[in-house]
């Protein structure tokens, strides 16, 4: 068992990595459910892992009752929260009571949010089944919705009181839905890491192979740094949690462009938008293109798109920068970006012109429209 610790004060909690975890689970939970059924909140690819779960809590004694909505970032909405949360209520979930999200980044958002507005705030724990959500948005309390005019603009900060990782269950996930994940993963060694992207650029094709040993020593490490930037930083006010958006302001515009949907899926997103990001940087002076093109090869050598037409883009870069107008980054009319002096040197940057981030894009290699 591996053990992350996120160092938040008296909203402390531990990250728990093990390969079968799963299976175990009713051991951790157990001692959260105070008697009471505990609700489980899933989609319907996950009634596998949810059978799982609802056997080992009834071993333990522990009753569950299963809330199961439909896979997919179209249940990042309104509609789905007002009704998760009605479901909730109906099944009478208290206060001090713990809500399970066993899924993706979709459920945990969802999920944590619902928790966040339900009486004012009620607990969960996050059980999180693909590599992306393992890596990344099960840990630091981010929780949030989608809307008509972006990705994540209605959310807030609450964090669970527990995240169990079984990186096993990544073996039932589509090669695809791994990559994405991958890409998170990648982001750590270029926020600050250097050695990290070595290693990941040694050991990444091992990882999506389904190796182990790289498996979790991917997960735990990127696990841990990200525990530390939100213990230094929990609620994004003094510009260290903001690092951990590096690759996500194009990313997002990415996502906007092609509706959100199976076209572009996040990680994807993301590994674009790094790339991007990368190249934008060696654009002003601030890295080599040496650097940027190292990021965007070790993209593209594990099938992940490393620009434009790589992710199928074909739009302007006003249309684009346009997307961006919404992203909830903006303060005063200005958008901070994630750029780098180098692999592992990122900073953040509240002098971009967006008129120069739309003819950089111009001058990018685009999907034909």
């Amino acid at each position: 068992m591996i053990t992350v610790p996120v160092s938040l004060g008296d909203r402390s909690y531990d990250v728990l990595v093990q390969d079968g975890l799963l299976a175990r689970a009713a051991d951790y939970l157990q001692p959260l459910s105070r008697g009471r059924p505990m609700a489980i909140v899933t989609d319907e690819n996950l009634r596998p892992h949810l059978a799982t779960l609802q056997a080992a809590l009834a071993t333990a004694g522990v009753r569950s009752e299963a809330i199961v909505l439909s896979p997919g970032e179209a249940s990042k909405s309104w509609a789905t929260l007002a009704d998760l949360v009605d479901r909730l209520l109906e099944l009478g979930v208290e206060r001090r009571d713990h809500v399970i999200a066993l899924g993706g980044g979709v459920i945990g958002d969802l999920v944590g949010f619902a928790c966040a507005i339900l009486k004012r705030g009620c607990r969960f724990v996050q059980v999180p089944t693909t590599l992306l959500a393992q890596v990344d948005s099960s840990v630091g309390g981010k929780t949030a919705i989608n809307t008509r005019a972006g990705k994540n603009l209605v959310g807030a900060f609450h964090q669970p009181s527990l995240v169990l990782i079984d990186p096993s269950v990544l073996d039932t996930l589509p090669p695809r839905e791994v990559r994405a994940g991958y890409a998170e993963v990648v982001k750590y060694g270029l926020i600050d890491d250097f050695a990290f992207f070595e290693w990941c650029e040694a050991n990444g094709a091992a990882l999506l192979a389904g190796d182990p040993a790289a498996r979790a020593h991917a997960i735990s490490h990127a696990v841990a740094a990200k525990a530390r930037i939100v213990a230094a930083d929990e609620h994004e006010t003094n510009g260290t949690r903001a690092l951990l958006n590096l690759g996500h302001t194009f990313g997002h515009a990415l996502e906007a462009e092609t509706g959100f949907s199976q076209k572009l899926i996040h990680g994807e997103g993301v590994a674009a938008g790094c790339a991007l990001a990368f190249a934008y940087s060696a654009d002003r002076g601030l890295c080599s293109g040496q650097d940027a093109e190292r990021v965007a090869a070790h993209f593209r050598s594990v099938g992940l798109p490393d620009c434009l037409a790589a992710a199928g883009i074909g739009a302007t870069g006003a249309r684009l920068v346009d997307h961006m107008l919404h992203d909830k980054k903006m303060d005063a009319g200005t958008l901070p970006f994630l750029l780098a002096r180098g692999i592992g040197r990122t900073f953040l940057d509240r002098s971009v012109d967006l008129a120069d981030v739309a003819r950089f894009l111009d001058a990018q290699p685009r999907a034909a429209s």
